[in-house]
């Protein structure tokens, strides 16, 4: 009969035998190994790579908002070569320029073959959007689907919120106040 212990980074309640114990053990192990070998290139990986063309169309319209849903979306992982896959929303207000959506189609799945993490896939997303059209605002958002257990969702925002407004904002939501 195994007996039971406590693992401290587990909620009190839970408890596992000697032999669970030890698997959880040599998977933390494996983890940091795997974690320690991540390095510069790894990180960088996919920022330069040149990509299909934005084509663009002149805006006739003044003051509306654009949105853009590619359930769609894949790339692989820099580290591992694992495929991630994900939604990536991009929502804009034109100025002179709109993207056009065959060149926008074309370019986000030449990210299929591409080893970029996606959190700079969203933000690379965003500065060629910005380049190629100069909207009044744009947004890009990319929901990734679980992996290991956790979804990632990442939102990269142009311009830019300045910290003189983020901070106003914040002493501008109520206070909670304890009875």
């Amino acid at each position: 009969m195994s007996s039971i212990v406590m693992v401290g980074c587990w909620p009190k309640h839970r408890q596992f035998s000697a032999a669970s114990q030890e698997a959880l053990s040599c998977q933390s192990s494996y983890n940091a190994r795997i974690m320690s070998d991540y390095t510069a290139e790894h990180a960088r990986a996919g920022i330069s790579a040149k990509l299909p063309t934005l084509d663009t169309w002149p805006n006739q319209y003044p003051g509306y908002i654009i949105t853009t849903r590619f359930p769609e979306y894949t790339s692989v992982c820099p580290k591992t070569g694992l495929p991630d896959y994900g939604t990536i929303t991009i929502q804009y207000m034109p100025r002179k320029e709109c993207l056009e959506l065959k060149a926008l189609k074309m370019y986000l799945l030449a990210y299929r073959d591409l080893g970029i993490f996606y959190e700079n896939a969203v933000n690379k997303m965003l500065h060629d959007i910005v380049e190629a059209i100069h909207p009044e605002w744009c947004t890009v958002r990319g929901e990734f689907t679980p992996r290991g257990g956790l979804t990632t969702s990442i939102y990269a925002r142009w311009p830019e919120i300045p910290p003189r407004a983020r901070s106003s904002a914040r002493s501008r939501r109520p206070s909670r106040t304890r009875r």
